[in-house]
């Protein structure tokens, strides 16, 4: 078994739990008593406020949180400034990042994760669409809240766990303008791999006006592994890669606050394209370029835009008030498949290529009540949310769909209560109730070519309708003060997601596999069943929303020099969801996974730290329907069973800082006939921070050149896909 070194920061947060991104904001933002390391200010100390809808230490919070500070952002992203590396580096629950455009197979403790900006979703729960994270500009966050473990507080999603990235603003009377040029390039071949990207921004307040503007843009180009051989561009099938691809981003964030009264507006445009060079070869013991078919589909595409409004009353009359309104316009192109070993069906006419659009509209409410008259020090966050999703997915250049498109109204009640019962107990807890009114409009499902039928498979009209379902969710959880300085925890919590519609109408007909019941519903002739008729109605093939129940327990402890956690958790669910890449089906079955997570660091001196990461899970699942647990959940859910990351970090007189990094992974080996093997990479970096402010920067990803597996890459569709070799970057900030 081999395995793989990444260097990481460690983001020196314990477990916790948080809530609404501008409470936090108002409470802590510029605050040296959020960074874990500081001062007088101790871990358990540091404001979060992701998970619980208040503003609360990590020291009341009886769940699992890590936050990752502006300070190691900036420490990490030097040899990448991708956001899906960084929280793959720090959170030892989140699978290793698969080091492409797409968070496909990219699982939170084995299951799926909500990504939040400044608290507002960027997911798409009608048609899930992975392509969201590795395009979030890090340049615009001040720092990262992640919450584990199953979480409905934000609707529907987060069955794994909650990332809140919460952006800059404007803090100094003065303006300050920052630019960072940063080139990146493999040992593999320096001059055909150099990719530069360029960051802009400008902030300052005026009075009780505040602004945050910034603008991106970067070009990759060719990608190669360990062995010098170059990766292909779309390794994952119609996800695509890393390479040759032109990303930008706009945002702006702007602020008015007078007394206990505060107004944001942001925006945020990203676009991307990717123009592949060559489609791509399965067939191998590797994927591969495929140089003897150059690609001539149309490109990736991402363009996407978000419009966030929120107002903040700390003077309101039943406690602190917030209102939130945003609009999320969604454009997700895939890249041209073709028929392969990894992919048994494309589209029998046109390009096999198609583009996802939607439109999201939600506005929420949230009030923070204080009780201290029934409990001192307790408190009731209350309130609604509502959002409208629109969702469609059609072929590119046709425009027909090949999907049905969606229509959803979504309406969510939630209270949380918090109470400190003794000086050393406090005790949490809430509801939410959420009705969803779901429309699925009438549609063709285009015919397919399927590998190994000597006929095409024609199309079938799939029936639509008007449905709706309501959920209530739980959660409940104790914290303990052992003494000053550590605390047990535990809790239950639940989390519910929307089965991916979209998903299971673009497979109508086949959902179950070829020639099984709902195959021959359609296809009644197929089976010798009688004439077809060509229609399924989505009644019969609908999914049930998934619903998960998270257990967990934990220790946490902040001594000064040394700080460390450690947690453990079971999560259960009656319909998961699977997708089997061999057969390009998704069902739904029962599941079970487990685990564990280590956290810990050490200052040996005020300038010298080591720490790391330590994180486990597996899960198992009904593989036949007949209620009793039997296999092993497949790769593409659980990547890897065990992930550690190490590190030591030196801070020299001189303003040098030193890191070295090692990232391990165990890969799996739980499945005899699809077993990926670990790996061990070691990464090294060094800044240096002048008098004036502008920082200098260097890293090396790979050290040794290590040639593996993506182990996350590999099990997305069971095709080994190889990881990126040496890798350096160069970078140079200024401020003015």
């Amino acid at each position: 078994m081999r395995f793989q070194v990444s260097v990481i920061a460690i983001c020196l947060s314990l477990n916790g739990t948080a809530v609404s991104a501008q409470a936090l904001e108002d409470e802590a933002a510029g605050d040296d008593a959020a960074i874990a390391s500081s001062g007088d200010t101790t871990l358990l100390e540091t404001i979060v406020a992701t998970a619980g809808r208040r503003h609360s230490e990590i020291a009341n919070v009886a769940q699992n949180v890590s936050v990752i500070q502006r300070e190691e952002i900036e420490r990490l992203t030097v040899g990448s400034n991708d956001a899906a590396h960084l929280v793959s580096r720090l959170v030892p629950g989140y699978q290793p990042d698969n080091q492409t455009i797409s968070g496909a197979s990219e699982s939170y403790r084995g299951r799926s994760i909500l990504i939040l900006v400044d608290g507002v979703p960027r997911t798409t729960p009608l048609r899930n669409n992975t392509r969201i994270l590795s395009l979030i500009d890090l340049d615009t966050v001040e720092r990262v809240e992640i919450v584990s473990g199953a979480s409905s507080l934000y609707g529907a999603g987060a069955t794994g766990g909650v990332i809140n990235f919460i952006t800059k603003r404007g803090e100094d009377e003065t303006p300050r303008w920052t630019v960072e040029t940063r080139v990146e390039a493999q040992t593999a071949d320096l001059a055909d791999s150099a990719s530069p990207s360029t960051t802009v921004s400008v902030e300052g307040r005026r009075d009780a006006f505040d602004y945050f503007l910034s603008a991106s843009g970067d070009w990759s180009r060719r990608l190669y592994d360990g062995k010098g051989d170059e990766l292909a561009s779309d390794g994952l099938l119609g996800q695509g890669g890393g390479d040759r691809t032109g990303k930008g981003n706009l945002f702006g964030r702007f602020g008015y606050e007078v007394d206990a009264r505060r107004f944001d507006l942001s925006f945020d445009w990203t676009y991307a394209e990717q123009r592949p060079g060559f489609y791509t070869d399965y067939s191998g013991t590797r994927v591969r370029p495929d140089y003897s078919d150059p690609y001539t589909g149309e490109p990736l595409v991402e363009d996407s835009k978000y419009v966030t409004a929120r107002y903040t009353d700390d003077a309101f009359v039943l406690g602190g008030l917030e209102l939130t309104a945003f609009y999320n316009d969604i454009e997700k192109q895939s890249p041209e498949t073709r028929l392969s070993a990894v992919n048994p069906s494309v589209l029998l006419t046109g390009l096999n290529q198609t583009v996802l659009e939607g439109q999201r509209f939600g506005l929420g409410a949230t009030v923070r009540t204080p009780t201290d008259r029934i409990v001192e020090g307790s408190q009731l966050i209350w309130g609604a949310d509502y959002t409208f999703d629109h969702i469609t997915q059609s072929q590119v250049g046709s425009g027909d769909d090949v999907a049905a498109p969606l229509n959803q109204h979504q309406l969510g009640l939630f209270s949380q209560v918090a109470v400190p019962v003794h000086d050393r107990l406090r005790l949490s807890g809430g509801v939410r109730f959420d009705a969803f009114w779901l429309e699925v409009e009438d549609f063709t499902r285009p015919a397919y070519t399927v590998s190994g039928f000597a006929i095409p498979l024609p199309a079938i009209d799939v029936g639509g309708g008007n449905f709706d379902y309501q959920q209530f969710t739980f959660n409940a959880g104790a914290v303990f003060d052992v003494t000053e300085d550590a605390q047990l925890y535990g809790n239950f919590s639940q989390g519910y997601a929307l089965a991916d519609i979209g998903a299971f109408t673009r497979r109508a007909g086949v959902n179950g596999g070829f020639f099984g019941a709902e195959f021959c519903d359609a296809y009644a002739a197929f089976c010798r069943l009688g004439p077809s008729d060509f229609f399924i109605s989505y009644a019969d093939i609908a999914p049930e929303p998934q619903l998960v129940n998270t257990f967990e327990g934990g220790v946490r402890g902040d001594w000064g020099r040394f700080r460390a956690s450690a947690s453990a958790f079971l999560s259960l669910s009656e319909n998961g969801l699977t997708y089997d890449a061999g057969t390009n089906t998704v069902t739904q079955q029962k599941e079970r996974i487990w685990g564990g997570e280590l956290t810990a660091a050490f200052d040996v001196t005020s300038a010298f730290t080591v720490g790391g990461t330590v994180g486990y899970v597996e899960g198992e699942y009904d593989s036949d329907g007949d209620g009793r647990i039997d296999e092993d959940l497949p790769n593409n859910r659980i990547a890897s069973t065990w992930k550690s990351n190490l590190f030591a970090s030196y801070a020299f007189a001189n303003g040098i800082d030193t890191r070295a990094d090692v990232e391990l992974f165990s890969g799996r080996d739980r499945l005899s006939n699809d077993e990926i093997d670990g790996a061990a990479l070691l990464h090294l970096s060094a800044q240096k921070t002048f008098n004036n402010g502008h920082k200098l920067s260097l890293g090396v990803f790979n050290v040794l050149d290590t040639d593996y597996a993506n182990p996350t890459a590999t099990a997305t569709r069971g095709a080994e896909v190889p990881g990126l070799g040496r890798t350096i970057a160069f970078s140079y900030k200024a401020v003015f």
